[in-house]
């Protein structure tokens, strides 16, 4: 009986070689793709996700701790009823990862790299959060301030500098009173306030464009503070070119514009290169009242998406609704200019447990600024991945 031999067909070297080439492209695509320089995703809302508790996050971490010196003493939560638990909380973005970033590696790829905070207290939130991450890899820092910051420091051996420019409005303001010889104010009855030139940056920050690499700002929390800039007894009046805005503008209009000259001025003022942030709005979390109202913010865990709505829609009117009003401004502001939005806003929205409360030491719970550690620590987790995706393509 014949018997039929099936026979393989040698594979040809073209084969072999073809199949060689196909695994190392594969291989070198992995490598490239997890190192350090390229775990970011480019096309990532970083801002669609949830928190995701993890109990062992805070032991398998060692960004830094409450004894970093420059974490101001009302945001030192050691004491605070579950600090520990603030930490054990994850952002997870709902498309893609954000890594928590290597300072060792941020040191390395930034050499001769100055970067610039400004704006008001929440700025400088972020700021110390990431000093305190760079801190707690090299012992070789220098306190120096460059012209106009508040505070700043040089990490000497890779020669970057962080610094934190404060600003409450960005543009100038001050004290007005008035004159008694009469002008076009006067004549409308008022008689003090304060004086807010839409046109000219604060001094404190001026000269920050033409000098640092890499900008982050900020504003929004002085421009709903009744206890500031009382709309009767201390109004906020907007000037340009030196005149005072006639008729007088409310502050909505006038944060349009000191948005947009002060937008203006950066783009003008920043060398070729300069990479430009814009921090959206950071939320409180004030529960039965503002600060001066006995509004506290006691929650341990992450709100719940409806109580997220609950606090912050815009409809609802609450106490804290001018963090997306605010962003609605910001949003209009830098369309069409060099500026990238740095979106922490609802990853934000959910922690109202991360605040200071009444661990601040103040008269009144700080459900404003944040816990450090704490949620500013995933603000430069995005800060990072924004700019490693900038920079690699």
């Amino acid at each position: 009986m014949a018997t039929t031999h099936h026979h393989k067909k040698p594979h040809s070297s073209t084969t072999y070689l073809f199949i060689f080439i196909s695994i190392s492209i594969i291989l070198l695509t992995s490598l490239f793709l997890l190192s350090p320089n390229h775990q970011y995703n480019s096309n990532c809302d970083y801002s669609d996700g949830k928190w995701f508790y993890d109990p062992t996050l805070r032991s398998s971490s060692s960004r830094y701790d409450h004894t970093c010196k420059e974490i101001y003493k009302g945001w030192n939560c050691l004491n605070r009823s579950g600090a520990a638990e603030v930490l054990k909380w994850r952002w997870q973005p709902n498309h893609c990862a954000l890594q928590m970033f290597d300072p060792l590696h941020f040191l390395e790829s930034h050499r001769d790299v100055s970067i610039g905070f400004v704006g008001d207290s929440l700025n400088r939130n972020m700021f110390v959060s990431l000093f305190c991450s760079l801190r707690r890899v090299t012992d070789e820092v220098k306190k120096w301030r460059p012209v106009g910051a508040d505070r700043g420091f040089t990490f000497l051996k890779y020669n970057l500098t962080v610094a934190y420019h404060r600003t409450n409005l960005l543009a100038r303001y001050g004290r007005w009173s008035a004159n008694d010889k009469g002008g076009e104010l006067e004549s409308l009855g008022y008689k003090e306030g304060y004086r807010v030139d839409v046109d000219i940056p604060d001094g404190t920050w001026a000269e920050a464009p033409s000098f640092h690499d890499i900008l982050i700002y900020n504003t929004g929390h002085w421009w709903w503070a009744p206890s500031k800039f009382d709309p009767v007894k201390s109004p906020m009046l907007f000037f340009k070119k030196g005149q005072p805005l006639i008729p007088p503008i409310s502050p909505e209009i006038g944060l349009d514009l000191v948005l947009r000259h002060m937008i203006s001025y950066v783009e003008e003022k920043a060398r070729p290169g300069t990479v430009l942030f814009f921090r959206t709005q950071s939320p409180r979390h004030f529960e039965g009242g503002d600060w001066n109202e006995g509004g506290s913010c006691k929650r341990l865990q992450p709100l719940s998406l409806h109580e997220v709505e609950k606090f912050f829609s815009v409809q609802n009117n609450g106490t804290n609704v001018e963090t997306r009003v605010v962003n609605e401004h910001l949003f209009e502001a830098i369309k069409g200019t060099a500026f990238r939005l740095l979106d922490i806003t609802r990853m934000s929205e959910f922690r109202a447990d991360a605040h200071p409360s009444s661990a601040g030491g103040k008269k009144h719970d700080d459900c404003m600024h944040w816990c450090l550690p704490g949620i500013t620590d995933t603000w430069n987790d995005l800060f990072v991945a924004r700019l490693s995706s900038i920079k690699v393509r």
